[in-house]
């Protein structure tokens, strides 16, 4: 008997060592918009000294195990940032449009608060020849829209939230799937826009079908309305992050970062070809 005691009560400490601090009731919309912050410093000065990091750091970027000092290896300019606070998992959605000299660069990212400080980081990176990548364009919309906090009478619940993503995930791989589209909706899928600023707006413009979108993890801000949907897609199981914008139960906004593994534009024709046959995609805005 003595012996299942101990055991159990080994099972319980590592359980909570292994949980966020949030979980127990420790992280505050203050304490996560600090980390953002800290999160943004670090990728305009180049360094990782600008947070509060565990002992370990851990970095998984695109997928695989990286060096989180590695990815801050240089100073970029910071031209968007919109950040999502889980006040209960603890957990942080950054989505960061970046630049360096010339280079364009799109960040979706989460960071964790833990015990022993800022960590772990998932990071899902898109750059020239990723998903119909075009950085300045995607900062361009991404910019103009509003995701900020929805008045609490209007907010919908974090179970909400997370029905309408799905519905729109699911989709992919059943027809059939009942999606909440709002009207209007603007989806931003790397660099293009289904958006025109009108209150016709929509975002159901057809999705591949036949694609998994597996192993969803969730950053949900309820006061937002707002969720991040890290995944893999399709075959290849490329990184990607969907993130919703839902009022009133129905989707307002979808943006993609969707990672190519190195393969030009995810195997389809470049997209600059894309965009010449069809220069709809990418709308200027009232």
């Amino acid at each position: 008997m003595m012996r299942k005691t101990f055991a159990a009560l080994a099972v319980l400490a590592g359980l909570s060592v292994a949980t966020p601090a949030a979980a127990q009731g420790a992280c505050t919309r203050d304490s996560l918009q600090a980390i953002a912050d800290s999160w943004k410093r670090a990728i305009e000065q180049g360094t990782m000294m600008t947070m509060s990091l565990g002992e370990w750091v851990d970095y998984n970027g695109n997928g695989r195990r990286g060096s989180l000092g590695a990815f801050l290896d240089h100073p970029r300019e910071v031209v968007h940032h919109m950040a999502l606070l889980d006040t209960t998992t603890c957990r942080t959605f950054n989505e960061v449009v970046a630049k360096s000299g010339d280079e364009w660069e799109v960040f979706a990212t989460q960071v964790n608060s833990g015990f022993f400080g800022t960590g772990p980081f998932i990071n899902v990176t898109s750059k020239e020849g990723d998903w119909l990548f075009d950085g300045e364009r995607t900062a361009y919309y991404a910019t103009r829209e509003d995701w900020g906090v929805i008045p609490e009478g209007q907010r919908n619940t974090r179970e909400e939230i997370l029905a309408a993503a799905n519905a729109y995930l699911d989709l992919f791989s059943n027809p059939d799937t009942v999606v909440p589209w709002g009207t209007p909706c603007a989806r931003l899928e790397g660099g293009i826009y289904t958006g025109r600023g009108l209150p016709t707006d929509t975002c159901n413009v057809g999705v591949p079908s036949g694609v998994a979108m597996v192993e969803r993890d969730y950053v949900v801000d309820v006061e937002r309305g707002a969720v991040a949907v890290f995944l893999k897609m399709g075959e290849k199981r490329r990184p990607d992050v969907h993130t919703f914008r839902i009022e009133d139960g129905k989707i307002r906004y979808v943006h993609t970062v969707t990672n190519c593994l190195g393969e030009n534009n995810c195997g389809f024709r470049p997209f600059s070809e894309m965009l010449a046959d069809n220069p709809g995609m990418q709308p200027d805005l009232p």
